[in-house]
């Protein structure tokens, strides 16, 4: 028997967003197979009979299942999916030691592990399985689809690629072998550092209170981690953000090298006014590139949406979630 942490999860709702009365919420546990205990809130919906298509979702990076993944897995279970929303190793109510460190390979096989669970559920369907990563966990997803067989449809909304923001900065700005050189020795330099502090030092969440001049991805993030609108206390975003060394790896290793073997259905969701939308052209160009599987790849395209527009639909309503609806419903028969 593979064992389970016994985890400490809060009963009460406190969730970025209102529960819905038309789904049954239950919190869950599962392991990844670096034995890892995972924390999950579980959506099913109240109207249900016999097994269920199921989906799992995370992201974005550095956020918790209480903020925008839980809404995606909630609003979904809504229109008839078996849900999971769960808290990557490391963070938020999920195992993990030290706390709030990411890896591509770890972070890939939590949503792995998530699909096991999923399979062994006795309302999922096995046969009919989803994933949706938002954000950074978009990448992940993926990557997790390019692995997994038994993924049939994935969702990456408002994507980053995390492994190519790490190594080349935001736009691309920083590709060079001397600025990853500086960045690789301050890594080294920082991990002495922790070691001789005996703690291991958090480089920041989004930055607060914000400056005038910040840039506009910056206010973007600002607005929802740092607001009412979706701030949550156990959010790295949030608050004190990764380990300075926390995504240390991600510099030296890309995740979507195999992106255009996915024989499964893949729907990349975007803001056309999202800081980050090259990323997601980029991927999805890469996912159809010299592929014999193109066919049942999409880019959709959002007017107008930011980056976080797709967090939680901002205040144009911006997720299209009658549009991921009929594409699992489509791919997950």
């Amino acid at each position: 028997m593979i064992k389970i942490e016994n985890l400490t999860l809060t009963q009460e709702w406190d969730k970025t967003f209102p529960k819905s009365d038309k789904v049954i919420h239950s919190k869950v546990t599962f392991v990844n197979r670096y034995g890892i205990t995972l924390a999950g809130d579980l959506y099913m919906p109240k109207s249900a009979e016999g097994k269920l298509p199921a989906i799992a979702v995370c992201g974005p990076f550095g956020a918790v299942k209480e903020q925008c993944s839980g809404l995606y897995a909630q609003t979904m279970a809504e229109r008839g999916y078996l849900t999971l929303a769960f808290d990557p190793s490391f963070t938020g109510e999920s195992g993990g030691q030290p706390r709030y460190m990411a890896s591509p390979d770890i972070n890939t096989e939590d949503f792995m592990a998530a699909v096991d669970f999923l399979s062994l559920h006795e309302r999922a369907d096995a046969e009919r399985i989803g994933i949706i990563g938002i954000c950074g966990w978009g990448g992940m997803a993926i990557n997790t689809a390019a692995l997994d067989t038994r993924v049939k449809a994935t969702v990456a909304s408002t994507m980053y690629d995390m492994t190519r923001v790490n190594a080349k900065g935001y736009f691309d700005s920083e590709d060079s072998e001397e600025q990853r050189y500086a960045k690789k020795a301050a890594m080294c330099a920082q991990r002495l550092a922790d070691l001789k502090a005996g703690e291991y030092a958090l480089g920041g969440g989004v930055i607060d209170p914000l400056p005038e001049d910040a840039p506009y991805f910056v206010k973007d993030y600002y607005d929802y981690y740092k607001t009412p609108r979706g701030y949550h206390p156990r959010s790295l975003n949030s608050n004190g953000g990764w380990n300075v060394i926390g995504c240390e790896s991600f510099i030296n290793q890309p995740i979507l090298q195999y992106s255009n073997e996915i024989r499964s259905a893949v729907l990349v969701l975007h803001g056309d006014k999202a800081h980050s939308c090259y990323l997601g052209r980029d991927a999805y160009a890469d996912m159809v590139k010299d592929s014999k599987y193109a066919a049942n790849k999409e880019l959709l395209l959002i007017p107008g949406a930011s980056h976080t527009d797709l967090y939680d639909g901002g205040d144009k309503n911006a997720i299209p979630f009658d549009r991921l609806a009929a594409f699992f419903a489509e791919n997950l028969k």
